[in-house]
């Protein structure tokens, strides 16, 4: 199936139309070896792995996107679609193919291919067919691009990202999960929505699991350079805790309100996974709060977990966690997500 959409060589009798049609300049050197060329592979065709797709495409992110996913039609039908939009995109090259080939020399491979939950399952048996799926696609990954960034999606992302990084044997710092990214624009929209500032101005970090026991640090919470808490009790202007509280459930509660109206997310994880890609391909050293091996920061021990912390990324991945304050109270928060993350990870077979 994988066909790149284009082809200068046409006709039966194989006639190169790009030597016809372009004469070489006088005293020409031969293409640079050295050229960069940029190659991300999106494991999964579904919603959320398309919404990533295009959004890297719009965002002028690859030279080369490559998709890959067990179901060939969709696959097929999923590709000339973008490729049917080439001339309202930057130029990129877009394959597909249900063989892991097809991704061999990816800068980065993102997947979010998973087993969905089906009614009445627990999700310890949910995470034994996603282990088993991830059997599947992490090691031919690994074959074919052996220097590659794992940027996982799928959920549960914080222990299917401790699945990746145990099956590819890959340095942690290769392995990196979305983790609370998106969680953490949530929590800027909502706070900026109170304010009635732009969320960029807005720093603020949820961290921890991608899930129910996330934290929201309001401690360390700033617009505009100016501490929210710190600037509250210097005014003497009061505020509930519970309001706080009300503001992360949101934050919470966000993707299952929007699953719960249009059956499923994809564009605001599209946008994020995006700009995950642009941090680490681009070396852009952003601070963003992902999935990463947690053990030695903050307390955490007793074993190898990942859950999201504020991490500084670039073209080698995770460069290091950022030395975020936290108060007690958030710092015990954390510890806790920590240990409901080990406690799945303990159970399963890798």
């Amino acid at each position: 199936m994988h066909n790149g959409g284009s082809s200068s060589s046409l006709g039966p009798g194989g006639l190169d139309l790009t030597q016809a049609f372009f004469r070489p300049i006088i005293s020409a050197a031969p293409p640079s070896p050295t050229k960069r060329h940029t190659k991300i592979s999106v494991i999964g065709a579904g919603n959320v792995g398309m919404a990533i797709a295009q959004t890297i495409l719009t965002q002028d992110l690859a030279d080369e996107l490559v998709l890959v996913d067990a179901k060939a039609d969709k696959l097929l039908g999923e590709m000339l679609d973008l490729q049917h939009a080439a001339a309202f995109l930057p130029r990129t090259k877009i394959m597909a193919d249900v063989d892991y080939a097809v991704t061999a020399g990816s800068d980065l491979c993102i997947v979010t291919a998973g087993a969905r939950q089906m009614p009445g399952e627990a999700r310890l048996n949910l995470l034994h067919r996603n282990v088993a799926l991830y059997r599947a696609i992490v090691p031919p990954l690994v074959k074919y691009s052996p220097e590659t960034i794992l940027l996982i999606v799928s959920n549960p992302v914080d222990i299917l990202t401790y699945v990746a990084w145990k099956l590819s044997g890959f340095p942690s710092n290769r392995v990196i999960g979305s983790g609370t990214n998106l969680d953490s624009s949530r929590f800027r929209f909502l706070i900026a929505d109170h304010l009635d500032v732009s969320a960029q101005d807005v720093q603020a970090y949820i961290v921890g699991e991608h899930g129910d026991s996330s934290v929201a640090l309001w401690s360390s919470i700033s617009v505009g350079g100016v501490p929210i808490l710190s600037f509250l009790h210097k005014q003497e202007i009061f505020y509930e805790k519970e309001t706080l509280e009300n503001i992360h459930k949101e934050v919470i509660d966000g993707a299952y309100q929007v699953i719960r109206l249009k059956g499923y997310t994809s564009w605001a994880i599209g946008y994020s996974v995006a700009n995950l890609a642009r941090t680490l391909l681009r070396d852009q050293r952003r601070i963003h709060p992902v999935s990463v091996i947690a053990k030695g920061f903050y307390g955490i021990e007793g074993g190898d977990v990942f859950l999201s912390l504020p991490a500084r990324l670039g073209r080698s991945g995770v460069l290091g966690v950022a030395n975020v304050h936290m108060n007690d109270e958030e710092t015990r928060r954390l510890q806790s997500s920590a240990e409901t993350i080990l406690e799945l990870t303990g159970q399963l077979e890798i």
